[in-house]
């Protein structure tokens, strides 16, 4: 089957969502405006057409949508094409996925979970390499003592903060503006 994509509004701005065959092989925070999640989409996915997707994947975008709402949902259900995604990424992501909406966790606490103490680092890596934003919660994911640390999507760690606070694990912090 020829894979597809889709491009969609969500309280953070435009996403975006590849599959192939009912299974999500990748997604996309936003890049800006539609069109540049657009193109960062067909660059990453170039075999891709963009089109309405099937309904389990319709059902993926629409617990997205509802998510960065501010609905507790959880996305752990969304199957995902881990097949190029090196083995300690894949743990890595296993387990950033079993973090609920509002909650944290360091990257310290992940290499505790892996049997890999002392690999910090390494799980701040795979985050920051995750194909999968937002189905694997590498935003909820955070440095020792609680601090942001890294965010490579567009925005950076401003977007990793938004993130949090719409899903509760952050207060919203009063600006001077």
């Amino acid at each position: 089957m020829t894979p597809g994509f889709t491009v969609f509004d969500t309280a953070i701005g435009v996403c975006g969502l590849a599959w192939r065959d009912d299974v999500v092989i990748g997604t996309s925070l936003p890049e800006g405006s539609a069109a540049r999640t657009r193109a960062w989409l067909a660059q990453r996915f170039p075999e891709a057409v963009e089109g309405p997707p099937p309904p389990p994947v319709q059902a993926a975008v629409d617990e997205i949508v509802a998510l960065l709402a501010g609905e507790r949902r959880d996305l752990a259900g969304i199957e995902l094409d881990l097949a190029a995604v090196p083995e300690f990424n894949r743990r890595a992501y296993e387990i950033a996925r079993t973090i609920p909406p509002g909650k944290t966790l360091t990257y310290g606490d992940i290499a505790h979970r892996l049997g890999m103490p002392g690999s910090a680092q390494a799980v701040g890596q795979a985050m920051g390499h995750n194909p999968f934003p937002i189905v694997v919660p590498c935003h909820r994911v955070l440095a020792a003592g609680g601090r942001d640390g890294g965010f490579s999507a567009r925005g950076g760690v401003a977007t990793k903060r938004r993130m949090l606070v719409i899903e509760g694990a952050l207060a919203d912090e009063p600006t001077l503006f």
